[in-house]
């Protein structure tokens, strides 16, 4: 196991040994789109939580995947759009979407953007706590509704 220097452990770029447990939990988003994530792992965007272990009071990251975000950047403008963000129920509450999250906004070089639905409240709260802000509705975007736009400046 390598002890990790990130500011969060949780968090690393997802490997090719990574892919088959990120479909996985791909079937727990509303909306997936496993083409889209296929070439965030080809082209090595995504990123993904990770269980960790306690050794000699040092976090360190090297267990299974137990999240994922798919950023995806904008090819006419700086900055990204978050196209999945995605935690294994068992590991909800953990602080992981804060981790993955952080992680993209530390290095974004432009706005984020992504969309939720609007009954999504335990998702609204976190990306509200992050600063982000509703900027449009989209109606019917997804089969039970629509979708709010939120944005990171």
């Amino acid at each position: 196991m390598t002890r990790s220097t990130d500011p969060n452990p949780q968090v690393r770029r997802a490997e090719p040994t990574d892919s088959g447990r990120i479909r996985e939990l791909q079937s727990y988003l509303r909306q997936p789109s496993p083409d889209l994530l296929e070439y965030g792992l080809v082209t090595g965007d995504v990123l993904v939580s990770v269980e960790t272990t306690e050794a000699d009071g040092t976090t360190e990251a090297g267990g299974g995947v137990v999240g994922y975000l798919l950023p995806v950047d904008a090819p006419n403008r700086a900055g990204c759009h978050l196209a999945e963000l995605v935690v294994d129920p068992a590991f909800r509450r953990e602080g992981r979407a804060r981790g993955l999250l952080s992680a993209v906004l530390r290095d974004a070089d432009g706005p984020v953007t992504l969309q939720a639905h609007p009954g999504n409240d335990a998702a609204l709260s976190l990306y509200d706590s992050l600063g982000f802000t509703v900027v449009d509705r989209r109606p019917d975007a997804y089969a039970d509704g629509d979708a709010l736009v939120l944005r990171y400046d």
